[in-house]
């Protein structure tokens, strides 16, 4: 009998050649689409029917059953509560990391196993590595594109029958399958806005659960050179966006930068240029998930990333006491923002991530 794979379909292009790269390779497929975000656009029209439409249109091409899941409480109640609360804390979330743990690699799997799938796939582009009986989550061969960052907090049983059909291809080589086989998503655009909330004005979405207010805009030494619209809308590094780009100091005309944020007195402070205060020589992670083995409390040398798509870094890692993770940095980082993720790897293993709960200067 045929191995029975349940692949998540989002509408888009990786994982349309996903379902179909699977389907040529023999197995028995079945799409799978998640609807985990109930809304509509000021016309009345449900905002995830484009994508769904499209769901259905490969499914056809490709000759595949598919259906649908609403997840859309599971979402709000495990990732999107936890994405407001950090954000009220002044940290700055990423709600796509909490998405794949909670959602794409939990609710989606349980209910991909009630279809009797021996495995699942999705069309992330990172892959696996068993040996000795364990599973470890890789780097993609287009680094790229490597979504290993976002995929920092699953377990190894989540990734235990995971299949990765993109993990050799590059972007352009996905796309080149897709217009060959005339896949309706051969050119569609990536999403680039919050994990299955979409792209939209994201200060306008933000303030319908977190009521702001203005505040000050100081710099390090205490002089007011602004308001902002509310503190939590600004992220540490910002360079654009709150209102002073055309102000000088002291007879300069750099760039402004936001450096920090005071949650409590409302104030967000600034400075211009890229001075040392944008930088840090390390960080100490909370909850580190090691996603197959652990280090143990030692020194290890090994690359780290604290956003996709940056290029890996080299660092120190310590595992502490507590079980959390101090990274020091080979050279030192710019903008280290709380809430975001420091990502360990191995070589081409992706160790897992912890949340930035301390920014070391």
């Amino acid at each position: 009998m045929k191995k029975k794979v349940v692949v998540g379909l989002s509408g888009g292009v990786d994982s349309s050649v996903a379902a179909l790269l699977l389907k040529q390779q023999g197995y028995e497929v079945i799409g799978l689409f998640m609807r985990n975000w109930k809304e509509e656009d000021a016309s009345g029209s449900c905002t995830a029917y484009e994508d769904y439409e499209d769901v259905r249109r490969i499914c056809a091409v490709i000759d595949i059953p598919y259906f649908t899941v609403d997840l859309s409480r599971q979402y709000f109640d495990n990732v999107f509560l936890h994405f407001l609360s950090e954000y009220k804390a002044g940290r700055t979330p990423n709600p796509d990391v909490l998405c794949n743990r909670e959602i794409k690699f939990g609710h989606f799997r349980d209910f991909a196993m009630k279809l009797g799938a021996d495995f699942i796939a999705t069309g992330h582009y990172c892959g696996t590595l068993r040996k000795d009986g364990l599973t470890y989550l890789t780097r993609a061969a287009d680094e790229n594109k490597c979504q290993t960052y976002f995929l920092n907090q699953v377990t190894m049983e989540q990734i235990s029958n995971a299949i990765f059909p993109l993990e050799k291809l590059q972007k352009s080589q996905v796309r080149e399958i897709a217009a060959r086989h005339d896949l309706v998503t051969a050119a569609k655009k990536d999403s680039t806005g919050i994990c299955f909330i979409g792209e939209r004005n994201f200060r306008n979405f933000l303030a319908d659960y977190i009521p702001m207010k203005e505040g000050d805009i100081k710099t390090l030494d205490g002089k007011t050179v602004g308001r902002h619209n509310g503190v939590f809308y600004y992220t540490v590094g910002q360079r654009k966006g709150f209102g002073i780009g055309g102000k000088s100091g002291e007879g300069n005309d750099k760039a402004w930068f936001i450096i920090k944020k005071d949650i409590i007195n409302n104030i967000l402070y600034v400075n211009q240029g890229e001075t040392d205060e944008l930088f840090s020589k390390g960080l100490i992670t909370g909850g580190f998930n090691f996603i197959t083995r652990s280090l143990r409390e030692s020194e290890h040398r090994l690359h780290f990333r604290l956003r996709h798509r940056q290029p890996l870094q080299t660092g120190t890692a310590v595992v502490l006491p507590d079980g959390n993770v101090r990274v020091d940095f080979d050279e030192r980082q710019r903008a280290v923002a709380e809430g975001q993720y420091c990502v360990l790897y191995d070589g081409d293993i992706c160790l897992g991530g912890g949340v930035i709960d301390k920014v070391i200067l």
